[in-house]
């Protein structure tokens, strides 16, 4: 008995997770596939209709928007984010003093969420109330800064606030790496009178490879799937200049009462993350041969 306990125990106690996440987990992802074959509007429908939706979908305005703004923002999103976290990780790395302090400051926004980041910097970017409005209670009455309602700028308000959260994640990141790194290494690079921007960039950065690979995955994960941070700073507003894929889809299934849609766009953004996650993986568990 005490054997078949032994053997069996860990299985039944993962069992109800397991069942969990197949049926609310690849179970919905399997029905939500299912609907976007179908005419579903309000209710659901389960006849398959072929392609209609996708066609709908890709002949949409203001999905192409959202797709365009996904691309703006995912690539300036990324890009700032691991350019400014690696920045501060190298400074970090030369043990200053305010060490400590500056850690703090970049890895608490972490400790919020995207809804408290949008709504501070909503706050902060209106030109009533933020910057445009304190500014001008200085004296300087033409100064302008009205990018949260300017349709051409308002998906740059987004980056901003993106930044502000994530980037101390990314240093954190970064850090780890930059201590991770032989001092043997650097020391003789030393001796040898290499200078120290020399150092980072030929010998430590190109060792941290892995790493900046997964800071890549989990930030174009946290781009795809950006709902909270846009509908707290900007609704996807001013119109839908600053629609995502998830506030579209959002906006289909619970607004428009458009369900077809919503699956539709759900499966373009699995995919869309099938094709960033896939290869990853593939890279991190194929067999090497050493």
């Amino acid at each position: 008995m005490s054997d078949w306990l032994e053997n069996h125990l860990p299985k039944a106690v993962l069992a109800p997770s397991f069942i969990a996440v197949l049926i609310f987990v690849y179970g919905f992802i399997a029905w939500t596939g299912w609907v976007s074959f179908t005419r579903s509007r309000l209710l659901p429908k389960y006849e398959i209709e072929g392609i209609i939706q996708y066609e709908r979908l890709f002949a949409s305005p203001r999905w192409d928007t959202a797709m365009n703004n996904l691309l703006l923002f995912g690539a300036l999103f990324i890009v700032i984010s691991m350019v400014l976290g690696l920045l501060l990780a190298i400074l970090l790395d030369q043990q200053i003093r305010t060490e400590g302090v500056i850690r703090t400051i970049y890895l608490y926004p972490m400790a919020l969420s995207m809804i408290v980041t949008g709504t501070a910097w909503k706050w902060i970017l209106n030109p009533g109330l933020g910057i445009e409005a304190m500014v001008r209670g200085w004296g300087f009455e033409s100064f302008t800064f009205d990018w949260l309602v300017n349709p051409d700028y308002a998906i740059y308000t987004v980056v901003l606030a993106g930044v502000w959260q994530s980037s101390g994640f990314v240093m954190a990141l970064f850090l780890a790496g930059l201590r991770s790194v032989d001092e043997e290494i650097i020391k003789a690079a030393q001796v040898d009178g290499i200078p120290t921007w020399r150092i980072y960039s030929a010998i430590i950065i190109p060792s941290m490879a892995p790493i900046f690979l997964s800071a890549f995955i989990v930030l174009a994960h946290l781009a795809i799937k950006s709902f909270d941070l846009v509908i707290a700073l900007t609704g996807g507003g001013p119109g839908y200049a600053t629609d995502l894929p998830a506030t579209y889809m959002y906006a289909m299934a619970f607004s428009r009462g458009d369900i077809g849609q919503a699956a539709s766009s759900a499966m373009v953004m699995m995919g869309v993350v099938f094709a960033i996650v896939v290869p990853y993986l593939y890279s991190e568990l194929r067999p090497r041969n050493d």
